[in-house]
């Protein structure tokens, strides 16, 4: 894992959750622990490793996931068994 990549994953997993976290980083991440991109229709996307999924709608207008984006990635990767 690269470093920015370590980096994301340790922001992700502090508390309280960080809610001015650009959602391409978050994305980035994910398709670099293997995760496949699915995108739907309009802005959702879902990504899946090992059969787990995790379904979001990107954030617009504004780029930066909310806090509670933030916490829904956090336990998709806890069941990835991904952890800082």
């Amino acid at each position: 894992m690269q470093a920015k990549h370590r980096r994301i994953l340790e922001a992700i997993f502090t508390t309280p959750a960080n809610g001015n976290m650009k959602w391409a980083k978050i994305e980035s991440l994910l398709v670099s622990l293997g995760c496949r991109v699915i995108e739907g229709s309009g802005s959702s996307v879902t990504f899946e490793k090992n059969n787990i999924r995790a379904y979001f709608h990107m954030p617009q207008p504004s780029k930066a996931a909310l806090k509670y984006r933030i916490k829904t990635v956090r336990e998709f990767l806890t069941k990835l068994g991904e952890q800082p």
